[in-house]
C-alpha cells in the first residue's frame, strides 16, 4: 500500500479533486501532504466521522450551529499549536503534529515549515459535539498584519492566545485593536502554563491593564511552570487533571471539587466564583435579577447553566471577555477551549449587519482572500452573509461591476479540500472560476439585486429611489491596507524570464494586497514594495520556489515621503497643436502645508470662487487627476508627498482641449509649485519594543542610543525588562543580527510603523548625497 501511495504522481494529485476528496476521506491511516507544494511527506490522517455522504449532507448545518474564528496572537503565543489541538481532539488528524518538525495540518507553506512560524493564515473547518467550526489560524508577526485583518472582518468570534510567562505583548495589542474595530466577541487563552516564569495571576492582571477590559476568570489552574498538571472550571467547581503517563491529552480526570481534596485551592474557587457572579450581575440585568432574587443568600446554589447563559450574553455584547488556561504544546486545556467556543462565541445569526436587511433573501457574500492554484487558477474565500451560493452559477462583483462565473464551490482542510454542492448563510469556503475578484470584494446575485438593495437602502434613508451608479453604498467594508516601508529593485535572470516575472508578482499581489510592485519610469526597473524584510524575503523566495525564477534583489532601501514647508503659488501654460486641434491650457495653483490632521498621501483639493462658477463638472476629474498623480512623485526624490492642500486659483482651457492635456498641465503646475514651496523628507518612525534580560539592558539601552532612539518606557515583564522605544526604520536594518550579538541570543523584539518624522537637515543631506551616488 505505502509503495502504490509513494508512486502517485504529485501533479496528477493537483489536478484532480476527486483524488483529493478520496484521500481526504478515505479510511486509511497515511495521508500526502501539502500536495501544492514538490514533495510528498507522509503522516498519520483520519476521516472525520461517518462517510462521505453523511458528511455531504449535513455539509450546511443550521445557522445556529455554526462558528467562525479565528486565532489571534503575537509571534511564538502558541496559536499554531493550538490549532493543532483542536484537529485532533476533534478527530480532524489522528496524530498530534508539532511546529518545530514543521509537520502542522495549517503551517503547510515550505517558507512556514522552515521558519516554525504562521505567515498565511490557513483555514480549516471541523465538527466538535454537533457544531461547526470554520477556524483561521492567523500570522502573528507584524509584516503579515493585513492577513490578520482581513480575516477578522468575516469572522464572528475570535480566540485570543496569550504566553502566560509574557502576558499581553506588542502585537498582541495590535490584533486586539483590529478585533475592537469590527466589534468581535473574544475568549481569552492563557497558553504555556508550564513554561518557567508562567504566572497566571500577571498574564490576567495585563489583559486588565493594557487591554482596557474586564476579564471573566472561568478557570483556575492547578500549578504553574512545571506544577501545572489541571484546572479547575469555576463555574461548575470541577477539577479536570491530565494524567502525567499519557502524552495526546485525551484521557483526563473530571470530578467535582471537594473541600477534603485541597482546603487551600477549594477556597480559592469559592472566592473566584463569587466574583465571577458579581461581576456579571453587574454587567447583565436579566442575571442581577436572578442574583439577588431567589439566590441572594447563597450563591453556591445559582445553577451553573444560568451562570453560563449570562456569560454569553455578556460576551456577546463585549463588556467583558471570559478567561480559560491551559497548555497547547503539553495537550492540557484544549478540549475545554473548544467547549467555551461553542459556548460563549455567538453564531452568525447573533451578529448584526446593517445591510443585511436591503439584500433580504437575495445573495450577499465577501471575497476576502485569494489563492493561486496552477491547475485551477485563482481561488477566492468568500464569506457567505445573505442567499445561497450554487456551483456553475453566475454572480455579480459590485466593485468590479463584473459578471463571473463560479465553476465550484469548495470546503477548505488547510492545503485541501473537498467540493460541495452549495453554501448556505454563516459559512466559509473556496471558489474557482472567479477571474476578476478580489480581496474586499462583494459578491451579489446580479446586477439586478444590486440595484434593488439600493433601493431599499434609499427607502430607509428617506430617499424616493437610488440609481445604479449609488449602487456602491452597497459595499462591504473593505480591508485598509497600510502603505509599504520598505522597497527594492527584483530583476529576473534574463529579458526572456521578465513576462515570467511579471506573471508571479501580478498573482502574488493578488493574493497579498500589502505587496506592490511598479515600475520605476527612469530606470524601467520593477520595484518591490512591502512591510518588512521578512515580508519581501518570503515573496522572493515564493518566486524562486513557486515559480522557478531565480531572480535578484537590490538593496532594501527605505519608503520615505516629502512635504512642503510654506505656502507657494506657481502658473503654467501649456499650448499643443496635435493634428488639426490645438489644446491650450492656463493653470494657477496655490500649496498649503496641512497641520493637526492625520498624516495622508491624498491631498485636499479646494477651488476658488470664481473657477468653481465656471468650472464644467466635466473637468474637475480631470483635474483631480493631475493634482493626484503630481503628488506620487515629489519633486526631490521622487517619493509620495503627504500633508499638503491644493487649491485651484485659476484655470483657463481652449474649447477643444482634451482632459489629458488639462490633467498634464495641472500635474506641471503642481510639481512647480511644491519647488518654491520648499521640500522637507519624512521618514519613517518605528514603534520598537525589546524584550531583553536585567543584565543585558545596558548594552541594549546603549545600542538604542546610537540608533537615533528615543526611549519612552522600561516596564517590568517578570524576570525581564521591556523596552519601549521609538526609533528611525533607516537605523533598525540588520538589527535583528546585532540584538543577538548583544544579548548572547535571549533578546527579542518587535517593530511597527508610527508615523513619519522630519528629517533634520544634516541627515537631510546626507540622503540626497548618497541618492545622487555622491557618497
Amino acid at each position: 500500500m505505502l509503495r502504490m501511495m509513494r508512486k502517485f504522481s504529485v501533479n496528477a494529485l493537483k489536478s484532480s479533486s476527486l483524488c483529493n476528496e478520496h484521500l481526504y476521506f478515505r479510511k486509511t491511516k497515511m495521508r500526502i501532504t501539502s500536495v501544492t507544494q514538490k514533495n510528498c511527506s507522509l503522516r498519520n490522517y483520519s476521516s472525520p466521522p461517518g462517510d462521505v455522504k453523511s458528511l455531504r449532507s449535513v455539509i450546511n448545518p443550521h445557522i445556529s450551529r455554526i462558528r467562525n474564528i479565528g486565532i489571534m496572537a503575537h509571534i511564538d503565543a502558541g496559536k499554531t499549536t493550538t490549532t493543532e489541538r483542536m484537529l485532533y481532539y476533534s478527530g480532524y488528524i489522528r496524530t498530534l503534529g508539532d511546529v518545530d518538525d514543521g509537520d502542522t495540518v495549517t503551517d503547510f507553506m515550505v517558507q512556514e515549515r522552515e521558519r516554525g512560524i504562521t505567515i498565511q493564515s490557513a483555514a480549516v473547518t471541523f465538527d466538535w459535539k454537533d457544531y461547526r467550526i470554520n477556524l483561521i489560524d492567523t500570522p502573528g508577526h507584524v509584516d503579515f498584519t493585513v492577513e490578520v485583518e482581513r480575516c477578522l472582518r468575516v469572522l464572528d468570534g475570535a480566540v485570543a492566545v496569550f504566553d502566560a510567562s509574557a502576558g499581553v505583548e506588542a502585537q498582541t495589542l495590535t490584533v486586539w485593536r483590529q478585533a475592537d474595530k469590527h466589534q468581535i466577541p473574544r475568549i481569552c487563552f492563557l497558553n504555556k502554563m508550564d513554561k518557567t516564569r508562567a504566572s497566571f495571576t500577571y498574564a490576567v492582571e495585563s489583559i486588565k491593564q493594557k487591554l482596557k477590559t474586564k476579564p471573566l476568570l472561568l478557570q483556575l489552574p492547578i500549578g504553574e511552570a512545571k506544577t501545572f498538571r489541571g484546572l479547575v472550571d469555576v463555574v461548575t467547581k470541577e477539577q479536570i487533571i491530565w494524567k502525567p503517563d499519557l502524552d495526546d491529552g485525551k484521557n483526563f480526570e473530571q470530578k467535582l471539587l471537594l473541600e477534603a481534596d485541597d482546603p487551600n485551592l477549594f477556597q480559592e474557587v469559592q472566592d473566584a466564583r463569587n466574583t465571577l457572579i458579581e461581576q456579571v450581575a453587574d454587567l447583565d440585568d436579566e442575571f442581577a435579577e436572578l442574583v439577588l432574587g431567589e439566590y441572594s443568600e447563597n450563591f453556591d446554589l445559582i445553577p451553573a447553566d444560568k451562570l453560563q447563559s449570562a456569560i454569553r450574553r455578556v460576551t456577546l455584547a463585549q463588556k467583558a471577555v471570559p478567561v480559560l488556561c491551559g497548555s497547547a504544546l503539553k495537550n492540557k486545556g484544549v478540549q475545554p477551549l473548544l467547549d467555551a467556543i461553542t459556548m460563549y462565541l455567538p453564531a452568525p445569526n447573533e451578529r448584526s449587519y446593517d445591510f443585511l436587511q436591503w439584500y433580504k433573501d437575495d445573495l450577499c457574500a465577501l471575497a476576502f482572500k485569494v489563492l493561486h492554484d496552477k491547475c485551477r487558477g485563482p481561488l477566492v474565500f468568500v464569506r457567505v452573509y445573505s442567499g445561497s451560493l450554487k456551483p456553475q452559477s453566475a454572480v455579480y462583483n459590485i466593485n468590479k461591476s463584473c459578471t463571473e462565473r463560479m465553476s465550484r464551490l469548495l470546503l477548505p482542510f488547510a492545503d485541501q479540500q473537498i467540493e460541495i454542492p452549495s453554501l448556505k448563510p454563516g459559512n466559509i469556503a473556496l471558489t474557482v472560476g472567479l477571474k476578476q475578484s478580489a480581496t474586499g470584494d462583494t459578491i451579489v446575485s446580479s446586477k439586478a439585486s444590486a440595484v434593488a438593495a439600493a433601493r431599499r437602502a434609499g427607502r430607509d434613508a428617506g430617499e424616493e429611489k437610488r440609481s445604479t451608479s449609488d449602487v456602491e453604498s452597497l459595499l462591504l467594508a473593505g480591508v485598509e491596507i497600510p502603505d509599504p516601508v520598505f522597497f527594492c529593485t527584483i530583476e529576473p535572470p534574463s529579458m526572456a524570464k521578465q513576462e515570467d516575472l511579471d506573471n508571479a508578482l501580478s498573482c502574488l499581489q493578488r493574493e497579498d494586497p500589502s505587496l506592490k510592485v511598479k515600475l520605476d519610469p527612469d530606470t524601467g526597473q520593477t520595484i518591490l514594495c512591502g512591510m518588512g524584510e521578512l515580508h519581501i524575503e518570503i515573496i522572493h523566495d515564493r518566486i524562486k520556489r513557486e515559480y522557478g525564477i531565480e531572480t535578484y534583489l537590490g538593496p532594501l532601501q527605505i519608503a520615505y515621503r516629502e512635504t512642503i514647508l510654506n505656502a507657494a503659488q506657481a502658473t503654467d501654460v501649456l499650448d499643443k497643436t496635435v493634428g488639426d486641434k490645438r489644446h491650450f491650457v492656463t493653470a494657477e495653483l496655490e500649496v498649503r502645508p496641512r497641520l493637526g490632521e492625520r498624516a495622508t498621501t491624498k491631498p485636499v483639493i479646494e477651488y476658488a470662487a470664481s473657477v468653481i462658477e465656471m468650472l464644467p463638472k466635466e473637468l474637475q476629474g480631470a483635474i483631480e487627476n493631475g493634482i493626484t498623480n503630481s503628488c506620487i512623485q515629489g519633486p526631490l526624490l521622487g517619493f509620495p508627498v503627504q500633508d499638503i492642500d491644493v487649491t485651484v486659483q485659476s484655470l483657463t482651457v481652449h474649447p477643444d482641449t482634451s482632459h489629458t492635456m488639462i490633467s498634464a498641465c495641472v500635474s506641471r503646475c503642481l510639481q512647480k509649485a511644491l519647488k518654491k514651496a520648499g521640500i522637507q523628507i519624512l521618514e519613517p518612525l518605528m514603534n520598537l519594543e525589546i524584550t531583553v534580560s536585567e543584565d543585558h539592558l545596558s548594552a541594549a539601552l546603549a545600542d538604542l542610543a546610537q540608533r537615533r532612539g528615543s526611549i519612552q518606557e522600561i516596564q517590568s515583564r517578570q524576570d525581564n525588562r521591556v523596552v519601549v522605544a521609538a526609533v528611525p526604520l533607516a537605523e533598525t536594518m540588520g538589527y535583528s543580527t546585532v540584538l543577538r550579538s548583544l544579548t548572547s541570543g535571549s533578546a527579542t523584539f518587535t517593530l511597527q510603523l508610527a508615523s513619519y518624522q522630519a528629517l533634520n537637515s544634516q541627515e537631510q543631506s546626507a540622503l540626497l548625497q548618497r541618492r545622487m551616488g555622491l557618497v
